[in-house]
């Protein structure tokens, strides 16, 4: 009996925090204002260097910023952003960026078929999978399992990325907070510079 109750309680109170972390979307507009200056105030940044957040999964967008905040993912220019951000702030403007819509952009024609390729198909050669196997065909992404959203990112944005996970492949100062099964580090890490740069364009032209 006391098992039981004890069982019933638990769940109440993961209920409970599951509720109270649920992203409001309204009220994660305003803790955006901030966010705008750089990723545009529909989360479509201006400028390539900064990513395009709208559109994103919710769980993927979590994650990030949590991770930065932690120091899990280390972000120069977003440092001290997001230090005073709560759970709910965190869990409310990712709702709000997930509830727009991405733009899209153009991708190098010299570098379609090149891109094209790599992104449906892999690298074959290398054991490189395809990129639509987690990002789907159209690039949207799984938002369920926390793999990103890519179609219409900047393509200096995403190669910028890609060339971050093998560097830290490699040892170097990079990115690695792709879990520890390092998938991204040992994809990129697999990937010359120019063919980064053709998927990397590729993407960012890519859109439904």
């Amino acid at each position: 009996m006391k098992k039981t109750v004890l069982m019933m309680m638990l769940s109440m109170l993961c209920a409970t925090s599951a509720l109270a972390l649920e992203g409001d979307a309204g009220k994660g507009k305003a803790k955006t204002a901030a966010c705008a200056a750089c990723h545009g105030a529909d989360g479509n940044s201006a400028a390539p260097s900064f990513p395009k957040l709208a559109g994103q999964g919710e769980k993927y967008l979590i994650k990030q910023i949590k991770d930065i905040k932690s120091g899990a993912r280390p972000v120069p220019m977003m440092a001290g952003q997001t230090d005073m951000l709560s759970e709910q702030d965190i869990a409310d403007i990712a709702a709000y960026y997930a509830s727009k819509t991405a733009s899209t952009g153009q991708a190098k024609e010299a570098l379609l078929a090149k891109g094209e390729a790599i992104y449906r198909g892999g690298i074959a050669d290398r054991n490189v999978p395809a990129c639509s196997a987690c990002h789907s065909p159209s690039g949207q992404g799984m938002a369920g399992a926390g793999f990103p959203a890519l179609a219409g990112q900047h393509a200096e944005y995403t190669a910028a990325q890609l060339k971050a996970f093998r560097a830290a492949m490699d040892g170097r100062e990079g990115r690695s907070n792709d879990g520890d099964i390092k998938v991204m580090r040992t994809i990129a890490f697999k990937m010359s510079d120019s063919e980064i740069e053709a998927v990397s364009s590729f993407i960012q032209g890519l859109h439904n």
